[in-house]
């Protein structure tokens, strides 16, 4: 069994703060999903282990979030849970190399996420420019850090 920082409910707690301090602050200046594909991340793993006290932390920063960046209350917390019940476990059946399968759950989390934006607003090149940024730096923190 595989343990990294995301089964440290402390540490979960520090990384929504820290996501929301993010989040608040570049709200101003930028697209403010920063740090939302680790929380989702963050989200799946919870789920799978049932960390419950946990989950209720990361679903209140989430909601937070989405409220922030416009999005409609628990939008992306659906998103999240229509992913972690109905997406992964096609995903995990289809591709078996373990280590590569929390990255294409994130990748398909900000597909979901950019589908949801386009329900919502229009089609923008600078929307797709931010959602690449962001996914890009969520796969680097993810790939350092975590």
């Amino acid at each position: 069994m595989k343990i990294n920082n995301l089964d440290n409910p402390f540490y979960i707690f520090l990384f929504c703060i820290f996501a929301l301090i993010i989040n608040t602050i570049s709200s101003i200046y930028f697209f403010p999903i920063m740090l939302l594909g680790i929380l989702f991340i963050a989200f799946y793993i919870c789920m799978e282990k049932n960390y419950n006290y946990t989950l209720f932390f990361l679903g209140f920063t989430i909601l937070i979030i989405e409220i922030n960046s416009g999005f409609k209350p628990f939008s992306i917390i659906l998103l999240s849970f229509f992913i972690y019940a109905f997406i992964i476990p096609y995903v995990s059946r289809v591709l078996s190399v373990d280590g590569i399968n929390l990255y294409v759950y994130l990748v398909i989390f900000y597909c979901g996420l950019l589908l949801l934006w386009l329900l919502n607003n229009d089609i923008s090149f600078q929307l797709n420019f931010f959602l690449l940024i962001n996914l890009v730096l969520d796969l680097i923190i993810f790939g350092i850090f975590i």
